[in-house]
């Protein structure tokens, strides 16, 4: 059955624009079938401030794949790509967030879908409300449009 899911990409070091389009390559050569790509987008470092800014994108993808050989694939692909885990969001070549898995709602040691702290993302926001505004969060029950001008709203006020 062919799942539509949606996965964040993000890097900050190396060549950036080069790491996104690599990872979007080597996840087509493994089959998946990415329908849409939004605007890379330049951010600010989240959580851990004193490394690069990050250039950051999301895709949707269709996939008979389960969201456990989905989330394993990525993680193959960071590696692949030379992602070290040095510290907890830290510096990265390469980052691949499995955002949404169709509509479900997973809670297991591994993998937590939707994102748990997406909606708090501007790096994560954007780019989904670039490519699929209509999407509705299966737990908020708010579109990523919504969920986007919310994200706008509370920055302004602060």
């Amino acid at each position: 059955m062919q799942v539509t899911a949606y996965v964040a990409l993000g890097t900050n070091l190396g060549s950036l624009k080069e790491n996104l389009d690599e990872a979007l390559k080597r996840l087509t050569d493994k089959g998946l079938t990415i329908t849409k790509v939004s605007t890379y987008i330049d951010t600010d470092p989240y959580g851990v401030t004193d490394q690069p800014r990050f250039l950051n994108a999301a895709c949707e993808v269709q996939t008979e794949l389960s969201a456990q050989a989905l989330l394993k694939m990525l993680l193959e692909t960071e590696l692949e790509m030379g992602r070290v885990r040095l510290r907890h969001w830290g510096e990265r070549v390469i980052d691949l967030d499995l955002i949404f898995y169709g509509d479900a709602v997973i809670n297991e040691p591994n993998l937590i879908v939707p994102h748990p702290d997406m909606q708090n993302r501007n790096f994560v926001l954007r780019p989904l409300a670039e490519i699929a505004p209509q999407k509705q969060h299966p737990l908020l029950h708010k579109t990523m449009a919504q969920l986007w001008q919310e994200y706008l709203q509370k920055k302004e006020q602060q």
